[in-house]
Order: structure tokens, then sequence, then C-alpha cells
């Protein structure tokens, strides 16, 4: 089973679509993913990664509201 969570774009470098990186945060965690699958992304969009891929686009309320519910599944441990 895999887990994807929704990180926000805060920077992306390179200008080749396929060699394109961007740090993605995850709750303040900052990791590095490639944007190669999605040459639409931009900073600030909100991104489902797997495996240092970022694999599909997430609209911001879907994103927020799924980062809320692990919030509070979290908050039950």
């Amino acid at each position: 089973m895999c887990l994807a969570v929704p990180g926000k774009i805060v920077s992306i470098s390179g200008e080749d679509p396929l060699f394109r990186v961007g740090k993605i945060d995850f709750g303040g965690v900052i990791r590095e993913a490639s944007l190669s699958f999605l040459p639409q992304a931009k900073v600030g969009d909100y991104v489902i990664v797997h495996v240092g891929m970022a694999i599909s686009l997430l609209d911001e309320k879907e994103a927020l509201l799924t980062l809320k519910d692990l919030a509070e599944i979290e908050g039950l441990g």
C-alpha cells in the first residue's frame, strides 16, 4: 500500500521540462521531487509525490482538507 500526502511547491529549479526539480513542503519538511511528469506545475501548486516524482496536481481546497484530516488522525494517537 502506498500513502500519498499533498505537498506545496515552494521553489522550482531547471528549465528543461524533463529535468525540473521542485522543493516540496510537506508540513514543514522540505523534500525535492522531480516535476518531469507535471510540466505545468508552478510554485504554490499542491502535488502528490510518489518515490521522488510529483505525479499529480491537487486542488488547493482538497489538499488543505486532506492535511486537516491527517492532522486529526495524528491527534488520536
